[in-house]
């Protein structure tokens, strides 16, 4: 348990980062993504292919994996338009809504009961989201694609949990971001049309930013990322990647300067999230507690 949260957290900071790519990369954020999945699918596809891992699925489970792919390209795609729209720091507090839409989609799923202190912890996070939201109007429609952004990013993880029971994360990650890449390349073009883009092709700059965007955020994320959840719920998972915002917003801070232009309401929202992330951290520890004092 210990390790997998190290290389959740770890998957985390990475995840955070890319925030601040997605503000430095001057792409149309439809774009972001389908530059970020070719380059991903091509690295990890050859890597597979020179270690010899290359594995052979049946067509009925790359349809529904690729299902799951076109979900994380969908979510991708809002996040970033919630930077455009907004900004790094408050397209990253509204992913803390995950861990609220998380409490209602893992039940059903799953078909238990619903989990009362998982949906109170949610609500925490949630309030702190309304509390920016209603003193930063000038970022609604970016604070409406992360919260969309932050519903994607609540399931996806809930169905990695099942596939994980039959797939190495190597494979998963690949058949994904794959038919992620083949589904937003038939979508693009019409996305494009709604939200026009100034440019088509990155720049040296882009271009340097999306490599580290495909290898270091998506490759070494993911595979982090896929590990820690065999260990781990995807509660825990989604609520811990609220600390996703606390990372990009110290990053953003640093490289954006974007403290500039949030006042003291955004702090007590991240505060809030904060102390939902402490709460439930704090609950996971004395539940494995107890677990180990009854097997003594």
């Amino acid at each position: 348990m210990k390790k997998a949260l190290i290389q959740l957290h770890i998957a985390i900071f990475l995840a955070g980062f890319t925030a601040i790519l997605g503000k430095l990369i001057g792409l149309n954020e439809g774009l972001i993504v389908w530059y970020r999945l070719l380059l991903t699918v091509l690295t990890l596809g050859l890597i597979l292919f020179f270690r010899k891992q290359l594995e052979r699925i049946s067509l009925k489970d790359a349809l529904r994996i690729c299902g799951v792919g076109f979900i994380v390209a969908a979510h991708w795609v809002t996040f970033y338009g919630s930077i455009k729209y907004a900004n790094a720091s408050v397209a990253l507090v509204c992913l803390s809504a995950s861990g609220f839409f998380t409490a209602f989609f893992e039940p059903l799923i799953f078909r238990r009961k619903i989990i009362l202190r998982e949906v109170l912890l949610g609500l925490i996070a949630i309030a702190g989201i309304y509390i920016i939201f209603d003193f930063h109007p000038q970022y609604k429609v970016g604070i409406v694609f992360g919260i969309i952004a932050a519903i994607l990013s609540s399931i996806f993880p809930i169905f990695n949990k099942q596939l994980l029971q039959r797939f190495t994360p190597a494979t998963l990650t690949l058949y994904e971001l794959g038919g992620g890449f083949l589904v937003l390349s038939l979508l693009v073009p019409f996305y494009l049309m709604k939200f026009p883009a100034a440019y088509y092709m990155p720049t040296n700059w882009d271009w340097v930013w999306l490599f580290v965007l495909a290898w270091l955020c998506t490759v070494v994320c993911f595979d982090l990322q896929l590990n820690a959840l065999k260990k781990v719920s995807a509660f825990t998972s989604t609520l811990s990647y609220n600390l996703e915002p606390v990372y990009g917003i110290l990053l953003a801070f640093i490289f954006l300067k974007e403290n500039k232009a949030l006042n003291g309401h955004f702090y007590i929202g991240v505060g809030l999230i904060l102390l939902a992330v402490i709460l439930q951290m704090g609950l996971l520890w004395y539940k494995n507690r107890q677990l180990s004092y009854s097997k003594t």
